[in-house]
């Protein structure tokens, strides 16, 4: 089969809302091989036009803040109002096994089974890097199969989800109760990207102390800047074992998205996102040309020496070595 062909056939697939041409697809853009790289990017740019009809959502949280099992209720959600949902589940710490995360899909139990759903758990190898262009293309390859919103979910909390908040509309950040204890270990920057703070497991004996948390992480959010957009992050409680405020996430991520689009700054946002990634890969792409020219690699490794035992500056260092590759 030709390589036009099977793009054709991968193309005819996605439209049609294949699971199994969707998981090649993808599969196609992870590879390091670089004819599979060529035949991705051709795909990539051939449902480019058929992308970007979705609400893409980061979901982020500390670890044992049940992101998983909210997922689960929050995705089954969207499907009783018609919706199609896709998850790409992000963990960069899957680095040694060099494998994909499988316990993420045991855990979202109905979604996993569901047909109105696709469910794709990635490892970024180690390469955070790597991150921004996989998901960003997985995004569109799902839009293109018709999935009308995108939960791209993180593991943890760090640069992974600096990452996914460029290449998201909507960013989420779960929490658990305590949130006194909880604001001390919250970097100041993951809390300025939040567009929402939901606190979960709001069940049980824990439903009185996640109504407290929630009124300790709205006076949080109070003191820190204003976003560009004009929207206002907003604190909710929440239990995917109950079904308490499932509702009410879906009701407000639909309430910023109609807020951001009339406002004009959905598309904004979107453009930013292109840009981002655009940048991103432009930055990564001269770097890998530098290191794959043996006379820069020598020239670099020289330099890291000297620089290393301060013979001579980071600057003059950098400078130099940018000065000659002009040449």
């Amino acid at each position: 089969m030709s390589r036009k062909t099977d793009i054709q056939e991968l193309f005819r697939g996605l439209r049609a809302g294949n699971i199994a041409q969707l998981s090649r697809a993808i599969t196609l853009t992870e590879s390091g091989r670089p004819e599979d790289q060529q035949m991705a990017m051709a795909l990539i740019d051939r449902v480019l036009p058929y992308s970007g009809n979705s609400v893409r959502i980061g979901i982020t949280g500390v670890p044992g803040v049940g992101k998983s099992t909210f997922i689960d209720a929050f995705g089954m959600k969207l499907i009783e109002k018609g919706a199609k949902v896709a998850v790409l589940a992000i963990d960069p710490s899957s680095s040694v096994g060099k494998g994909s995360i499988l316990g993420d899909k045991t855990r979202m139990e109905r979604l996993s089974v569901h047909p109105g759903s696709f469910i794709r758990p990635s490892a970024t190898w180690g390469h955070l890097g790597g991150l921004t262009y996989k998901t960003k293309e997985a995004i569109i390859l799902c839009e293109a199969a018709g999935y009308e919103y995108i939960l791209v979910e993180t593991v943890g909390v760090g640069q992974s989800e600096t990452e996914v908040s460029q290449l998201t509309d909507f960013f989420l950040l779960l929490m658990l109760t305590g949130a006194g204890d909880e604001l001390q270990g919250i970097k100041r920057g993951i809390m300025e990207m939040a567009d929402a703070v939901l606190i979960h497991k709001a069940d049980g004996d824990n439903l009185g102390k996640a109504k407290l948390a929630r009124t300790e992480y709205a006076r949080a959010l109070h003191f820190l800047p204003p976003k560009p957009s004009g929207w206002s992050p907003k604190t909710l409680i929440a239990s995917a074992l109950s079904g308490l405020g499932i509702d009410e996430v879906v009701a407000l991520i639909w309430q910023f998205v109609q807020q951001q689009k009339r406002s004009g700054y959905f598309e904004q946002r979107r453009a930013e996102q292109n840009r981002y990634t655009f940048r991103k890969l432009l930055r990564e792409g001269i770097m890998n040309e530098i290191f794959q020219d043996p006379e820069m690699r020598q020239l670099i490794s020289r330099s890291e020496h000297a620089v290393v035992r301060q013979e001579q500056s980071p600057y003059s260092a950098v400078f130099n070595i940018l000065r000659l590759r002009k040449r």
